[in-house]
């Protein structure tokens, strides 16, 4: 005796109805989707953002410069020292003193948490600015993995929200075809009981 296995087939069921297999064939698709789709649609989105953020990270280490200052003066409107558990920064008056050169002065960026005398570290751009220092490879990688998680997340809402829209159509369908067909049987089941 021998037992054959046999794949899927397309029956012919007259309880299937077109709305059913579509219902089924888009629950492919999303779980295709879900699965594949986001994960992919949000690596490549980290990807292409890990490649702006380093771009723009490099032109900013190779346009900014830091330099050991002490802080000689503070801002008017200091911020307090810490906020929401993170350090701020603010702005101070700062000397430095750069090799074979006098003695400069600016405003620049500096801790929070800083006092008159301290020395810190500050940044300035090419113009002599007081600015942020450049984002460092853990900030490009945060960056990098935050647009990528939004990108995977964006992309299973899409997904979601599309699958919701064809069930409830679907159901719609379903619904007028339920009826259409209940207008056809119903008067010969209960012809006789009336």
């Amino acid at each position: 005796m021998r037992t054959r296995a046999r794949g899927r087939r397309r029956r012919h069921n007259p309880l299937r109805r077109r709305s059913d297999v579509v219902e089924a064939w888009t629950a492919v698709a999303v779980a295709l989707l879900l699965l594949v789709g986001a994960p992919l649609a949000g690596v490549l989105a980290g990807l292409w953002a890990h490649d702006g953020a380093r771009t723009v990270a490099l032109e900013q280490r190779a346009e900014r410069h830091r330099v050991r200052a002490e802080v000689i003066g503070a801002s008017p409107h200091r911020l307090p020292s810490v906020q929401g558990g993170r350090e701020r920064a603010y702005r101070a008056t700062v000397r430095w003193t750069e090799p074979g050169r006098e003695a400069r002065t600016a405003v620049a960026r500096v801790p929070a948490g800083s006092r008159q005398g301290d020395v810190v570290d500050v940044w300035f751009d090419s113009r002599g600015r007081g600015v942020a220092p450049p984002p460092d490879d853990v900030a490009v990688w945060q960056h990098a993995v935050s647009i990528g998680l939004c990108a995977a997340g964006g992309a299973a809402a899409v997904t979601l929200l599309g699958h919701g829209a064809v069930r409830h159509v679907s159901l719609r369908h379903r619904m007028c075809e339920w009826e259409r067909d209940w207008a056809r049987t119903g008067p010969e089941w209960t012809r006789g009981k009336a």
